[in-house]
């Protein structure tokens, strides 16, 4: 049989709490080894436990689960974290994945569905709420298919244009009445804006996206 999964539960409401633990500890393969009230004492009982699992409320009093899953993480590597919270913040999500843990699972969500994110996070896979996994898949998906071209300022969108049309830095200086070592200037920073070595690729990418004055 193999070894249960050790599992040490953090949130600063009691009642809340042990209804996890009482819920996790009826699966078999299930051992909560301690419970916490704030990240500092999920830090102390970290140390002294060593827990395969540690679940971390976000909102909390002192430095909060965020900090406290970086502080933890990097101590103990070995222990996986997952976030049990309310919160459906986006910004909260990437920065407790950041931050290292494993897993960021709703407050809410049924027992069954606990218990199953336990095991993944356990066994060394990710695993994020359904609900929130999508949105930030949303979130993915849409930056990818943005035009890169909107990050351009108006003028640089103008010389771009010039470029693409084939026209010199001289040329474009003359046309704009600017020194063609500003033009210069210009084009480093379209380069880099569109992440591009080249006049060539910045003037395809101009091209590709339809880019007009």
């Amino acid at each position: 049989m193999s070894e249960s999964i050790r599992i040490l539960i953090t949130d600063d409401h009691p009642l809340f709490r042990e209804g996890v633990a009482r819920s996790l500890a009826a699966e078999p393969d299930f051992d909560i080894v301690g419970q916490a009230g704030s990240g500092e004492e999920a830090r102390t009982l970290v140390a002294e436990l060593l827990p395969d699992v540690l679940l971390l409320d976000i909102a909390m009093p002192g430095d909060g689960g965020i900090a406290a899953a970086g502080q933890i993480a990097a101590a103990w590597p070995v222990v996986r974290i997952m976030m049990l919270t309310v919160s459906e913040d986006q910004d909260n999500l990437i920065a407790a994945l950041k931050a290292g843990a494993r897993g960021y699972v709703l407050k809410g969500v049924t027992a069954r569905e606990l218990a199953n994110a336990v095991r993944v996070v356990a066994g060394g896979d990710v695993y994020i709420s359904p609900a929130l996994a999508g949105g930030i898949l949303f979130e993915m998906t849409a930056k990818k298919q943005e035009d890169p071209l909107n990050e351009l300022t108006k003028r640089e969108r103008d010389i771009l244009n010039l470029v693409a049309q084939g026209l010199t830095n001289r040329e474009i200086g003359e046309q704009l009445h600017l020194a063609e070592k500003t033009i210069k200037h210009y084009m480093t920073n379209v380069l880099q804006k569109l992440q591009v070595r080249s006049r060539v690729e910045a003037a395809l990418l101009a091209q590709k996206y339809n880019l007009q004055k």
